[in-house]
């Protein structure tokens, strides 16, 4: 299985894992657990080929689930299982196939923003990979040049200031943290979205869409329903595909009323 990098933030109530988007790592969930805190514990992960994680040959939504379902179980006592699992764009297609693989980690479902089907605006993500690949990381001494260096193809300031987080100095000068090179063309494999053979989640899904976002419709709800029956639909009125960052506090209070009904 692929080393997963994971950071456990509290110590008390039920447990949350959080699975982030293409580009993200765990840590861009602490404002979000903070605000959980002390009602819930949080386990942020870094998916592979991301953050502190192992970087991967193949993409695969299956052996990416597989892995962390693994972590999960060993980093969790079994008094603290099963878990809320809460995941956003790949990382809410990781968390639905976690769920449906191994239902006896999973407590409560939460997926942000993204549907068990091929689609979505991929586009967006092939422009700024490819912008990112383009940077000529032996011109880089400091990350604000490339932050100057990124403002043509990437004008948007806090988008540009999401994927530098995943800029590291090392040893032979600055390097990217995410296996660029492998996610770009996985492009396709991200988009898709895995044959489950009949499986379903018979657990409370709670799924969660940006008005102003393209990646859920719903049209989508027939398939969303095929594998989580127990789904609800709620709209972020306002909010674009990062729901979590652009509404944090309507993202905390739809989280907190989800996992306290009965």
């Amino acid at each position: 299985m692929t080393e997963i990098a994971s950071r456990l933030v509290g110590d008390t109530g039920p447990r949350i894992v959080f699975l982030h988007g293409l580009f993200g790592r765990g840590k861009n969930f602490t404002s979000i657990v903070k605000a959980l805190e002390p009602e819930y514990s949080s386990l942020l992960i870094d998916l592979p080929d991301h953050g502190d994680s192992e970087w991967t040959e193949e993409f695969s939504y299956i052996g990416i689930a597989d892995s962390v379902a693994e972590k999960i179980a060993e980093v969790t006592a079994p008094d603290d299982l099963p878990v809320h699992l809460v995941g956003h764009s790949l990382g809410g297609k990781v968390a639905m196939v976690l769920a449906l693989r191994h239902p006896e980690l999973i407590d409560r479902l939460v997926v942000v923003d993204i549907a068990p089907q091929a689609g979505g605006s991929l586009g967006v993500f092939e422009h700024l990979l490819s912008s990112l690949q383009a940077l000529d990381l032996d011109e880089i001494t400091n990350r604000s040049g490339a932050d100057r260096a990124l403002q043509g193809p990437i004008p948007e300031d806090t988008i540009r200031g999401f994927l530098l987080q995943n800029l590291r100095p090392t040893s032979a000068g600055y390097a990217w943290q995410p296996n660029l090179d492998l996610l770009y063309r996985s492009l396709p494999a991200i988009g898709d979205f895995p044959e489950m053979d009949g499986r379903s989640f018979d657990h409370p899904v709670l799924w969660v869409a940006g008005e102003r976002s393209d990646y859920v419709s719903r049209d989508d709800l027939p398939a969303m329903r095929a594998l989580f029956p127990r789904t609800t639909l709620l709209t972020v009125k306002g909010s674009g595909h990062w729901v979590h960052s652009e509404k944090p506090q309507a993202f905390v209070s739809a989280l907190r009323t989800f996992l306290a009904r009965g």
